[in-house]
């Protein structure tokens, strides 16, 4: 398994301890934004597939969440799961557990329904009231394709594909950008050709290119580009998974990330996180498990 090359070295070169994790000693990327927010390395997942199937009992798992640590949350329109962040942040707040808004770092995205102009700042302007915030810290689109519009439902309908404007629909990204509606825009699943063709007429370039990323799946070559380009790469599905529509088990069963793990005394999955660590991404892990949760690379 080889290393790699480095993107952005993280601000804070700290060990990674998540049990004990804090605010301040969580490792973070500048990243182009209206406030100069850094982005911390390591951020919670909320998606668990199929969509919606944890919602009753998400707000619960948050919660613990802000209480390991955790300050760094991805969610988007299409997983169900930007109400019950929204509650949560609202009893984290309230119960003291958060000191303030300002703690967070808050990730949506935007679903391919509403990945035409006209309907990116009503979208958002929905995700805002599902989280029952002013704003959000970063604001992806969540893939470079579009569908009629309609309510956002994966998998989606083949026939539903529509031609993507993506000028027009970056155009609007920027608006929401210029209005303090999102500190930070970005993009997910975009490959070096798309991310070649936005930068080609955007006025306020992506900050973040969110895509699927493993040591099974390194993704050597756009993450040499999006360094080029100064965009930081974040990494989701770092564990492979598996048991969804597009996973497998073959990270968590790769022979030589066991090998190393058992030599190191970690878990395959702390080995995966540390390696994504050490290749200069942020990383999104999701695990609705208490002890899992606490585990460090």
């Amino acid at each position: 398994m080889e290393a790699g090359t480095k993107m952005q070295s993280p601000e804070k070169e700290t060990r990674l301890e998540i049990s004990t994790m804090s605010v301040q000693s969580v490792p973070t990327f500048p990243l182009r934004s209206t406030d100069e927010k850094a982005i911390p390395f390591i951020g919670f997942g909320t998606a668990e597939y199929p969509f919606g199937a944890s919602r009753d009992t998400l707000k619960e798992t948050i919660i613990e969440a802000f209480k390991l640590g955790y300050r760094h949350f991805d969610t988007a329109a299409v997983y169900q799961s930007e109400q019950p962040l929204g509650e949560a942040i609202s009893d984290a707040l309230r119960l003291g557990i958060i000191k303030s808004r300002d703690e967070l770092f808050i990730t949506s995205k935007l679903w391919c329904s509403d990945a035409h102009h006209d309907l990116v700042l009503p979208a958002l302007h929905k995700t805002l009231k599902n989280l029952k915030l002013e704003y959000v810290d970063l604001y992806l689109i969540h893939w470079p394709l579009s569908l009629k519009p309609g309510k956002p439902e994966f998998p989606f309908k083949k026939e539903d594909m529509v031609p993507m404007d993506i000028k027009s629909v970056w155009e609007a990204m920027e608006e929401c950008n210029d209005i303090g509606l999102t500190k930070s825009i970005g993009v997910s699943n975009f490959s070096c050709k798309k991310l070649e063709n936005l930068l080609s007429s955007a006025r306020i370039p992506p900050a973040v290119n969110q895509v699927e990323m493993s040591p099974m799946w390194q993704q050597k070559k756009l993450r040499k580009f999006c360094e080029e380009k100064g965009i930081v790469v974040e990494a989701y599905s770092p564990l492979g998974a598996k048991g969804t529509a597009w996973g497998t088990n073959q990270v968590m069963e790769c022979d030589v990330l066991k090998e190393i793990a058992q030599a190191k005394g970690k878990s395959v999955a702390q080995v995966c996180l540390r390696w994504a660590y050490e290749q200069g991404v942020c990383v999104i892990v999701k695990s609705f498990n208490k002890e899992r949760m606490k585990q460090k690379p």
